[in-house]
């Protein structure tokens, strides 16, 4: 064989095979940036979701300290909140999301309190249902949890 055509084919080869390298370099690379992007949007769409659960669950809970009857539509509002958490976030956060709902349910069930009774249950920490939820959110945020699959 010519040593012309081998010098001609280790070139072409030589050619080929770094522009496959680069193609496979670009491809992995945006792969990597798709992947960042996706775990970005799931963390905001959790963010968003825990705020609006947040922000529902306080004034429920706020409701059933003065009040005895359960506003049903806050309620269900509530529910679908925490079914859309058992699609994305952790058990941890879906479980403490339920205990929140239990509070404001039995709160409902007691007595109404009048504001010197709310000053002492402020006093001794008992007004904040949503303390163990804020922690387990913060905690999943942190990577301590593991996420369900396709959450």
């Amino acid at each position: 064989m010519d040593p012309s055509i081998i010098s001609a084919l280790a070139a072409l080869a030589g050619a080929a095979i770094g522009g496959l390298t680069s193609v496979f370099g670009a491809w992995l690379t945006q792969q990597t940036q798709v992947k960042a992007q996706d775990l970005a949007q799931d963390k905001l769409r959790r963010e968003d979701l825990y705020k609006e659960f947040m922000e529902d669950a306080s004034k429920a809970f706020g409701d059933a300290l003065q009040h005895d009857k359960p506003d049903g539509s806050a309620l269900v509002e509530i529910y679908t909140k925490i079914s859309r958490m058992r699609v994305l976030s952790s058990p941890k956060v879906v479980e403490s999301a339920d205990q929140v709902v239990r509070a404001i349910v039995d709160q409902y069930l007691a007595p109404n309190l009048p504001l010197p009774e709310l000053r002492e249950m402020m006093a001794k920490g008992r007004l904040d249902p949503l303390r163990d939820f804020a922690e387990a959110c913060r905690a999943e945020f942190l990577g301590r949890f593991t996420l369900p699959r396709g959450g």
